[in-house]
């Protein structure tokens, strides 16, 4: 099988290859950029007998799924096809049979696995997807980087330089990448970096990676969202909304793949007064979605907001109350409770409804479903583009959207009725989580500190 890198990834070979000792790629989806990064820590680990290399991401089961069985094994079959190797499936390392250089896996998520994975020194770290990893993280991780091993080269033997790799979809301009390797400096103290040339970025997006893509990908993600086509087709930066409940980030480390058994379903519905004409400017129906799971979280499971007249939306509800044996419906009172109700019981007769009150306004509504989110307390079971620009356009002074915020007003509405007991003092006590060492908490991951 013959493979050829494509132009942009051998650009970012060379950054890889260069004197920076943090570099890597940043860029939209499918770009081609992790395959290019595993490749290089492959042929490192391949030049220095026992040298240990770490690909780590802010949770395991992602490093698991992407990395360990899918472009880890794909990088040896195309480009190290000879190469013999084996996984340890107890502590998540690759070991290579000729020369004892390992390439460990983690997640930065898991205490106990964290603690194993950064009680040895590498030659070598990979933050994968590190739009998701807290600078805290990032910073501890970085001081394992430190594992003196001579390598070989064409030309003799000398020792292997330390390289911390990088790669992500752009988040937000508040992330901490931004900073490093955008405006080059420090994080921290907000200082210019003293050796600025040490952090080396390029940008790879889908399009130059087109020739390994399905057909039909790029049109996928052009029909996307303002803010997902900049972040995955364009892969650039957003734009930082001062005092956002929810950002890029945060929505992203929320996102789970685990299974749940559910044990409380709710759809919540946001009227506006759409009818059916295509001519009229009219808001969309905000219907999301959520369950409580046996595991104790909430999960957003679904969002069918439209723009239609009642009788659509109301037959949408009817129809996904049977398909996800939802226990009730919840609207509020204040923009059409009653209207509500009766498209409801007309379109499913005897369909269990709530009327909600709304008694403050959107943005303190939001705030303790917004702290839910940052506890780990409510999960995104897939991608959901509309609400979640919806939700990074939310901020503590207000929504700063173009127009009414219908799925973020359902989405809380539904949370709301999933945690009937939350009192003030405990939406208080969720804004300000403790900060301890080795307690998981909103968006740290086990490296607090």
């Amino acid at each position: 099988m013959t493979f050829e890198y494509t132009d942009k990834q051998k650009e970012l070979l060379k950054v890889l290859g260069s004197e920076a000792t943090h570099c890597g790629a940043r860029g939209g989806s499918r770009s081609g950029k992790t395959f290019a990064i595993v490749c290089a820590i492959i042929a490192r680990a391949l030049k220095a007998e026992k040298s240990r290399h770490a690909i780590l991401r802010y949770r395991f089961n992602a490093v698991k799924t992407a990395i360990i069985h899918d472009t880890f094994p794909k990088a040896m079959e195309i480009r190290y096809p000879n190469i013999k190797y084996k996984i340890d499936k107890t502590t998540w390392f690759a070991e290579f049979e000729d020369n004892g250089a390992q390439i460990w896996f983690g997640g930065l998520d898991d205490k106990e696995r964290t603690e194993k994975i950064l009680g040895q020194e590498y030659a070598t770290i990979f933050l994968n997807e590190c739009s998701q990893i807290p600078w805290g993280s990032r910073s501890i991780a970085v001081t394992r980087l430190a594992q003196n091993v001579d390598a070989r080269y064409s030309d003799g033997v000398r020792p292997l330089p330390l390289k911390m790799y990088y790669d992500y979809n752009p988040p937000s301009k508040a992330h901490w990448t931004y900073k490093l390797f955008e405006q080059k400096i420090d994080p921290d103290s907000n200082e210019q970096l003293g050796n600025p040339d040490n952090y080396k970025m390029i940008r790879l997006n889908p399009v130059d990676n087109m020739e390994n893509l399905p057909e039909g990908y790029i049109d996928e993600l052009q029909h996307m969202s303002s803010r997902n086509r900049k972040r995955f087709l364009d892969g650039d930066y957003a734009e930082a909304t001062e005092s956002a409940l929810w950002t890029p980030e945060s929505i992203d480390k929320s996102r789970t793949s685990e299974e749940y058994d559910l044990t409380r379903v709710v759809i919540a519905v946001d009227p506006s007064g759409a009818d059916d004409d295509p001519d009229k400017n009219n808001d969309a129906i905000g219907i999301i979605i959520t369950g409580m799971t046996q595991q104790g979280y909430a999960v957003v499971l679904a969002d069918y907001t439209v723009k239609a007249s009642p009788a659509v939306w109301g037959k949408i509800v009817g129809d996904q109350f049977d398909n996800y044996a939802a226990n009730i419906v919840v609207g509020e009172v204040n923009y059409g409770g009653a209207m509500v109700e009766h498209v409801i019981q007309t379109a499913r007769p005897g369909t269990p409804y709530k009327q909600v009150t709304a008694s403050r306004g959107k943005h303190l509504r939001a705030e303790p479903i917004a702290a839910l989110f940052e506890t780990g307390k409510v999960k995104l079971s897939g991608r959901f583009p509309e609400l979640e620009d919806e939700m990074c356009a939310m901020s503590t002074a207000g929504y700063t959207g173009a127009r009414s915020p219908n799925r973020l007003d359902a989405l809380v509405m539904s949370v709301t009725e999933l945690f009937p007991s939350l009192t003030k003092k405990q939406k208080d006590k969720l804004k300000k989580p403790a900060r301890r060492p080795y307690v998981r908490q909103a968006g740290t991951g086990w490296l607090a500190n």
